[in-house]
């Protein structure tokens, strides 16, 4: 089972987006058979298995194994990832292109971690070794000294882009966020 599977086919969201689906998604964290997750739910068997082959379908669910009860073959499925993201792609960009965007605004801020999200769901979670770091804090910063702290995360980053920049090495991808937590009052 994958840590994170990044959503980006409209099907894989259609099935996905039902409420039922869902309640049978986060049962199927463990492998079951269909009429053990109807005995759980409160529904017919039918009605389950219906919900589970469109959850197979989109790759969201795995038949992860099979066994003969009363000359009947019963399968047992799990859920394919522990969390699922929907890519922002699904609905489309509406305005202006990210080029085109002031990179102070909110805009270019919900288009970098868009961006984000989709690159570090393409990582194999399966790989020995993934070098990253994630930092998060907050800062306090009064109104007059706003922009010279703007200023000096820009320089300070900048900094950063020059001294490892070259064409050689493993790439890295920065990607910083700096956003207020509440409204600003001007």
């Amino acid at each position: 089972m994958r840590d994170v599977l990044y959503l980006e086919e409209l099907g894989q969201a259609e099935a996905l987006l039902k409420p039922q689906r869902v309640e049978v998604l986060r049962r199927l964290a463990e492998p079951r058979t269909c009429t053990e997750l109807a005995q759980l739910l409160g529904q017919t068997p039918q009605r389950v298995y219906y919900h589970v082959k469109r959850l197979v379908e989109a790759g969201l669910v795995a038949q992860v194994a099979e066994r003969r009860v009363r000359g009947i073959t019963e399968g047992s499925y799990q859920a394919t990832a522990r969390s699922y993201w929907l890519s922002p792609r699904l609905v489309g960009r509406i305005g202006g292109s990210r080029a085109t965007r002031d990179e102070l605004g909110l805009g270019y801020l919900l288009d970098l971690m868009e961006e984000v999200q989709a690159d570090v769901a393409r990582l194999d979670p399966a790989a020995r070794e993934l070098p990253s770091v994630g930092v998060s804090g907050e800062i306090r910063v009064r109104p007059e000294q706003r922009q010279e702290f703007l200023d000096d995360l820009r320089s300070t980053l900048q900094e950063l882009f020059t001294r490892y920049g070259g064409a050689e090495g493993d790439a890295f991808k920065l990607a910083v966020a700096c956003y207020p937590t509440e409204e600003i009052d001007e």
